[in-house]
């Protein structure tokens, strides 16, 4: 039986994961000082004999000492999550996302050096490609980020540098980890409270109100459903190649945000309008944001023969019946 860390294990995304390796027969520990996420959200397992969660920070170091210490491998969520967080409080969201991850590396480090290994998964995003111009990204190219005066793309440098560290304790260290770059995770569970374009959409049109949608609506995003994200994310940590490895981890299938919201609209047999607001009144005055957001996912396919099994109608479906009454 394994023992997994799951950090950020009370989010939306950790939540679900952790379900999934109990589903698989591990032993799980999760960890979350609830900034973002909640506890309900293992409302579902928080009985199981096998998951022991614990309220806590992972900047906490001794706390991070004694979770890592019997571990056989971690998943590393914890971090700022959402646009609209990121716009109001860019200081918490460098923070949150650099040092805990520069501790947590630390700690495991401290235990190969005591003889065991500790495969690790490192969550990263879409946005450490900043506005890269590309149509389609692949792991290998250049990261654009906008001056340093919009604080739009601090997420994204932040969380370049948590992959630079993992990268780095793996070519000094052969320390194993892998670097997933998620791309537009939705499904039940998740909030639209820090800006979530999906669950924004799914509750507006259930309440009958005006969706809202950021400036002209044509940006492009790829939506994949979270219980695909997990599996991924589990497979290439059972695959020993991807050990040092950077992959994007999504759908490569984009829709533009005002079709998505139409469609919405649709499926929730909803009379609710569509609304369009700036940018600027949506965040602020220097906001900056990519226009097409779409990776590549050869390499995940090559590593671990990866095939969804929600596409977007089956998404936005799962839902709106996660959130019906």
């Amino acid at each position: 039986m394994k023992h997994s860390l799951v950090t950020g294990g009370a989010g939306f995304i950790g939540s679900h994961l952790a379900e999934a390796l109990l589903a698989r027969g591990d032993r799980v520990s999760v960890v979350d000082d609830e900034s973002t996420g909640a506890v309900e959200n293992l409302a579902a397992v928080r009985d199981h004999p096998r998951l022991a969660y614990t309220r806590g920070s992972v900047a906490d170091r001794e706390l991070v000492r004694r979770l890592v210490a019997e571990v056989d491998e971690v998943y590393h969520l914890a971090a700022a999550v959402g646009v609209q967080l990121i716009a109001q409080a860019p200081i918490r969201t460098i923070e949150n996302n650099i040092y805990p991850t520069e501790l947590l590396l630390d700690e495991l480090g401290r235990v190969q050096g005591a003889g065991r290994n500790v495969k690790t998964f490192v969550a990263s995003s879409s946005e450490v490609y900043g506005k890269n111009p590309k149509p389609q990204w692949t792991e290998n190219d250049d990261l654009v980020f906008g001056s340093t005066a919009c604080s739009r793309w601090s997420y994204g440098a932040s969380k370049a540098i948590d992959e630079f560290l993992a990268l780095a304790w793996w070519r000094e260290r052969r320390l194993p980890v892998v670097v997933g770059r998620l791309f537009n995770v939705v499904g039940p569970r998740q909030t639209g409270a820090y800006g979530m374009v999906l669950p924004r959409f799914v509750d507006a049109a259930l309440a009958g109100r005006p969706l809202v949608v950021h400036d002209d609506g044509q940006q492009q995003r790829c939506f994949a459903h979270v219980s695909d994200v997990c599996r991924a994310v589990i497979r290439l940590m059972e695959t020993p190649e991807a050990a040092g490895g950077v992959f994007n981890i999504g759908s490569d299938q984009p829709v533009r945000i005002l079709e998505l919201a139409r469609r919405v609209i649709s499926l929730a047999g909803s009379s609710s309008s569509i609304e369009l607001i700036s940018y600027a009144e949506a965040y602020d005055a220097d906001f900056e944001d990519c226009r097409r957001r779409v990776p590549d996912l050869t390499r995940l396919r090559n590593a671990i023969g990866y095939k969804p099994r929600y596409n977007l109608d089956k998404i936005i479906h799962n839902v709106i019946e996660s959130r019906s009454p």
